[in-house]
């Protein structure tokens, strides 16, 4: 791991945010309902939370804190202010049910929350389950209107920010970057949903290590970035509120992507530079005449990530905005960055070579090294891996090669060029009659046809094959279903072609508007 990664006198993240919001304090980092802030106005409302979360909220440095907020301005005052504080953040999903919420709550040992007013109901439901003691809540609008209340049992946020600034922010005694400063909640390869142990040695490294590969697409200061990804996914985490904002840059958040009319007119008074998205976004803004119809004179680049890019969304991306798709890949578990494309000079269906400092190995189900162009595991070694899953050391070995690679539980092949391309998720591969069938391959086949909008494909029980091929797709207009597979037939052996077209007016999707294929094996 090599030191230079991470920047002389930081120590912790909250070193990394105060520089940063020290050098750059005239310029604008996040825009949000119509409303800038600057680094200066960050720094002030994120220093007087902090106070007021030492000196008057009972909290510990190493404490953990969650935080369940959609894409507001509220969000970073509120990480900022933790990381300040010396605290361990918990990103937590605003849509998660009771029984989701108590979980993450009681397995990290929460002590304190800031939520959205909304879902107070839900916290309500089980509070008395978890260890919080102190709950701060915020309104959507809570920057640019009457503040919210403080109600029973909790202070809102204008209130705590208030009552800070007659505080002085203690100094943090963590002084170690290996100690953990997010606890990112995930599924992992398999079981009940885990809380991946990152460091601050890990979310600093990813962030020097993703900006070394957007060298020359990144200037300082200047840069004006479109975060419609929820900023409690660790890949617009690390992105932009660490990477991009460490660098002077603002961030334009959106907090309702589906809202595409809102969406729009969010980023229509802007010159934007820079966007991140995946592969549904990407065709849905594409689909909008008032998106085709923005300023995209200074717009350089576009990050994807979250799922698999796919030629048509890239192609069409292309054709609106004059802007190449540098797909990427990670997990909650890498902080997330393992692998990016070269801005500019993209291998189409590959996520690029490792980040620096990054090793990649493709093991075989013993363990073994696969040869050139064969698929294996990825499996990845690398300053931005994480240390652990939060006290569960039994799920932590498992994922763990002997030699301290992370086994991803992604299957990929190591192309001419060095670049990695991610065939699937070993737990979404087919086997029919024996044979492997990768979704992601299937999925490219059917969304190439100019009228199948998005499509999913997973496995179903067969009595003659073991499993089946089977199809979900959304459309533009009718199509006959024989005729989808006659045109999978033009593009993909025999044994990969669906044997079930299923035509749908939505997919199911997570927040972050990833296809959901979990949800479709159990219809």
């Amino acid at each position: 791991m090599k030191e230079e990664l991470i920047e002389s006198g930081v120590n912790n993240l909250g070193d990394f945010i105060e520089k940063s919001l020290t050098k750059y304090a005239d310029k604008d980092a996040f825009s949000c309902l119509g409303q800038t802030l600057t680094f200066s106005e960050i720094d002030s409302k994120s220093k007087a939370l902090a106070a007021w979360l030492q000196q008057e909220a009972n909290l510990s440095q190493g404490d953990r804190i969650a935080i369940q907020l959609p894409n507001l301005s509220q969000y970073p005052i509120a990480v900022y202010a933790a990381l300040r504080a010396g605290l361990a953040i918990v990103n937590t999903n605003p849509l998660y049910t009771p029984r989701e919420m108590q979980h993450q709550f009681k397995d990290s040992g929460a002590k304190a929350l800031i939520i959205l007013e909304d879902l107070l109901p839900k916290f309500d439901a089980i509070k008395a389950d978890t260890d919080i003691e102190t709950v701060i809540i915020t309104g959507a609008a809570d920057l640019l209107t009457v503040a919210v209340p403080s109600v029973d049992g909790c202070i809102a946020l204008n209130a705590a920010i208030d009552k800070g600034t007659s505080h002085t922010l203690l100094p943090r005694t963590c002084n170690n970057v290996d100690e953990v400063a997010l606890l990112q909640y995930t599924g992992g390869t398999t079981g009940v949903s885990k809380g991946a142990s990152l460091t601050h040695r890990n979310i600093i490294s990813n962030a020097a290590q993703t900006l070394l590969r957007f060298d020359g697409y990144c200037d300082e200061g200047e840069e004006i970035f479109v975060c419609p990804l929820p900023l409690y996914h660790i890949y617009a985490f690390t992105v932009n509120l660490v990477t991009f904002f460490g660098q002077g840059n603002m961030n334009i958040l959106i907090p309702n992507p589906r809202d595409m009319d809102a969406f729009v007119n969010a980023i229509k008074p802007f010159k934007f530079t820079a966007f991140s998205g995946i592969n549904t976004l990407f065709v849905g803004l594409c689909q909008q005449e008032a998106f085709k119809a923005l300023d995209f004179s200074r717009f350089k680049l576009t990050v994807s990530g979250g799922t698999a890019l796919t030629k048509s969304a890239a192609d069409i991306w292309k054709q609106v905005t004059n802007c190449s798709i540098s797909e990427g890949y990670g997990l909650s578990e890498t902080s997330p960055v393992v692998c990016l494309n070269q801005p500019g000079n993209e291998e189409l269906g590959t996520v690029g070579l490792p980040v620096p400092d990054t090793e990649v190995l493709l093991l075989d189900a013993e363990g073994n090294q696969v040869a050139d162009g064969e698929e294996g595991e990825v499996c990845v070694k690398g300053p931005q891996v994480m240390t652990g899953y939060w006290n569960r050391q039994d799920e932590t070995d498992n994922v763990f090669t002997e030699n301290g690679f992370f086994k991803t539980g992604d299957m990929g092949v190591v192309t001419k060029s060095g670049a990695i391309k991610i065939v699937d998720r070993l737990k979404d591969m087919i086997i029919v009659s024996g044979f492997n069938v990768y979704p992601n391959e299937v999925e490219e086949v059917l969304v190439g046809h100019p009228n199948i909008m998005e499509a999913a494909v997973v496995g179903e029980q067969s009595d003659k094959t073991g499993e089946a091929v089977c199809a979900y797709i959304t459309v533009n207009q009718s199509l006959n279903v024989e005729d989808v597979i006659n045109y999978c037939r033009e593009g993909l052996t025999a044994y990969k072609v669906p044997k079930k077209v299923v035509v749908m007016d939505e997919l199911p999707k997570s927040t972050v508007g990833k296809i959901l294929r979990r949800e479709l094996r159990n219809t």
